[in-house]
């Protein structure tokens, strides 16, 4: 069916393209010269993630600038495992306290969940948009 020399250029090409994917983002994270700026635009905010004393993943943006805040809130993978939340909004709030710091981020937050709420729960507002108001919180 495949000779010989075929299944060996695919299993070369195979090797080749796990050494560069896993070697050349390792000489990135480790060496700042040969860092691009696609590499640097996604860990741009690294420092604000941080562990909890439990162990939890947690957003720490006291001392970041209120725009820079929201970008890292907006960014994070944090706010994927917020959203998975609607439509319970007190756990929704409760996470927010527990798993984000920063008394500007945390506020502003807070108060988009309730206006959220309550439109929704008057009638105001589909699950839909809800839950799209909440994955563009600005």
């Amino acid at each position: 069916m495949f000779d010989k020399s075929f299944m060996l250029f695919l299993a070369v090409g195979i090797g080749f393209f796990y050494v560069v994917t896993t070697y050349v983002g390792d000489i990135q994270r480790e060496d700042d010269k040969f860092q691009n700026s696609a590499y640097q635009q996604e860990h741009q905010y690294d420092e604000y993630y941080t562990v909890d004393s439990v162990g939890d993943p947690i957003i720490d943006a006291t001392y970041a600038d209120n725009k820079i805040a929201m970008d890292i809130w907006d960014k994070s993978a944090l706010k994927n495992e917020f959203l998975e939340l609607f439509p319970d909004f007190d756990t929704m709030r409760a996470f927010i306290k527990n798993r984000v710091r920063g008394e500007y981020l945390v506020s502003t937050l807070l108060g988009k969940i309730n206006k959220i709420e309550d439109q929704f729960f008057s009638g105001k507002m589909s699950a839909e948009d809800a839950k799209r108001a909440l994955a563009h919180m600005k």
